[in-house]
């Protein structure tokens, strides 16, 4: 006997075959931001990817995201904001986004902006309204959802950023919005209506505001009317989209479809496992992707850590292996390495094997993405950071304080290089590779045991190798 179970939200629809399967229960009716959903529930769910950044951010997460999406039906982002940059190129298309989950450009897939996020709905406007000039697609309420949980950026948020000239930030206003909900006062997306019927408490809110930036020293009253007019905005422009993500993915889990997971950052920047005080102001690591996301970690299987090649930073705080020769301006002009968010010049250095088995240790990646390995062509020899050297001792555990680790040396481990190629070279390498299944194989020797050494070190398997810039540029592992 087949049951058809119809999915009225997405316009999906999953076949159940009753031989063989468990139907714990069906018939579920649920309204969920309009759009009646129909689920089911089996006892096998179908396991979510998650996908994070291994080092300081900037890693290539977007492109894999982007790759990943072609089979997924849903990528939701789980923690952060705006603060993010995800670069994805189409041919001469060059997409980026601060926001919007790399999906957009996958158009049967969905997009979540989950509960652990901090959303400025100013900047995602503006982003929606871009992709529809490009594409003539309107995702709101159709693709794109957003948790009523999430936390609003205003311009309270962004003004308060501004002071700072210590850590570095983007002064996109993440950190005062996370700081607002850790103290329990911030706004959610949906407590917006019920904020708009409370005069005394939209009265309180600005005073509120109005004082912490008097107190910064910026003279920029903030009112209840003002506060009003942003939150009417907010409800009118995004109605269609607030909606219970949770539920949705867990839906979506149920019947079976492929959901990706997608961390916005890096490990280096997590608030409580990164290189504090210097770090971004949520938890970017594996066990916040799937709460943030509103649903249990057990949806989680597989967890693909991204990293570059090499290493790169942006804003403040020691970096071992930063290089300041002509290498690192190698690194820095090969590899283009600008921040999508922020445009700044990312800091480059050689591989750091000691911050990654970190971030291995707290992620327990299933696989690494490895990205940039084009970027180290042309360079006579490749060096891996093994280990450091603090205060005369020799040490292969990054040490917790910021000033103790701005004064670790590198410990190296010496590779030979090898010969550069131009971008439309490792994408016909990458072509070529994929289509008759060489894997990495493929790779001149000199690289291929480059990543096996990496392989080695971080006692992690390298599932794909990033070769140029292009969506298929990459070279998966056979």
């Amino acid at each position: 006997m087949v049951q058809s179970i119809h999915y009225v939200g997405t316009g999906k629809k999953c076949s159940i075959l009753g031989a063989g399967l468990n139907v714990v229960a069906a018939g579920f009716d649920g309204q969920v931001d309009g759009a009646l959903l129909t689920a089911c529930w089996l006892s096998e769910h179908m396991p979510a990817t998650v996908i994070l950044g291994a080092q300081w951010g900037d890693e290539g997460k977007g492109k894999l995201v982007d790759r990943l999406a072609e089979s997924a039906s849903m990528v939701a982002r789980f923690q952060g904001g705006n603060n993010a940059g995800h670069t994805v190129v189409l041919g001469d298309r060059v997409l980026k986004f601060h926001l919007l989950p790399s999906g957009i450009t996958r158009e049967d897939c969905r997009l979540v902006l989950g509960d652990g996020m901090v959303v400025d709905p100013w900047v995602l406007d503006q982003e929606l309204r871009g992709w529809t000039d490009e594409t003539g697609q309107e995702v709101r309420g159709q693709r794109l959802f957003i948790s009523e949980r999430a936390h609003v950026i205003l311009r309270y948020h962004r003004l308060l950023d501004g002071l700072d000239t210590v850590i570095g930030t983007t002064g996109r206003g993440i950190g005062p919005t996370y700081a607002d909900k850790i103290n329990r006062i911030g706004v959610r997306f949906g407590d917006v209506v019920e904020l708009l019927a409370d005069d005394a408490a939209l009265t309180a809110m600005a005073a509120r505001m109005t004082a912490s930036l008097a107190a910064g020293g910026l003279d920029e009253p903030i009112t209840a009317d003002d506060l009003r007019k942003d939150l009417s905005w907010v409800q009118t422009t995004y109605a269609s989209s607030i909606a219970n993500t949770g539920l949705m993915l867990d839906h979506a889990l149920s019947l079976g479809e492929r959901i990706i997971l997608e961390g916005a950052q890096g490990c280096l920047l997590d608030i409580d496992q990164g290189t504090y005080p210097f770090v971004t102001s949520s938890v970017t690591s594996r066990g916040n992707a799937t709460h943030g996301a509103g649903i249990h970690p057990g949806h989680v299987d597989d967890v693909i850590g991204i990293t570059k090649a090499y290493i790169t930073r942006v804003g403040n705080g020691a970096m071992p292996t930063e290089l300041e020769d002509e290498v690192g301006h190698h690194l820095g002009t090969v590899g283009h390495e600008f921040g999508t968010t922020t445009g700044r010049k990312r800091r480059c250095g050689w591989f750091d094997a000691v911050v990654m088995r970190h971030a291995q240790r707290v992620n327990g990646f299933t696989t690494l993405a490895l990205t940039k390995l084009d970027v180290l062509g042309g360079l006579d020899t490749l060096r891996i950071c093994v280990g450091y050297r603090l205060d005369g001792q020799d040490i292969t555990e990054m040490p917790v304080s910021a000033s103790a680790l701005a004064r670790c040396e590198p410990i190296y481990l010496d590779m030979p290089g090898f010969a550069a190629m131009t971008d439309a070279g490792w994408l016909d390498l990458a072509r070529h590779a994929n289509a008759n299944g060489l894997g990495f194989s493929a790779l001149p020797q000199a690289a291929q045991d480059y990543v096996a050494r990496l392989e080695s070190l971080l006692g992690v398997t390298v599932s794909s190798v990033g070769v140029g810039p292009d969506r298929d540029a990459t070279i998966d592992r056979r």
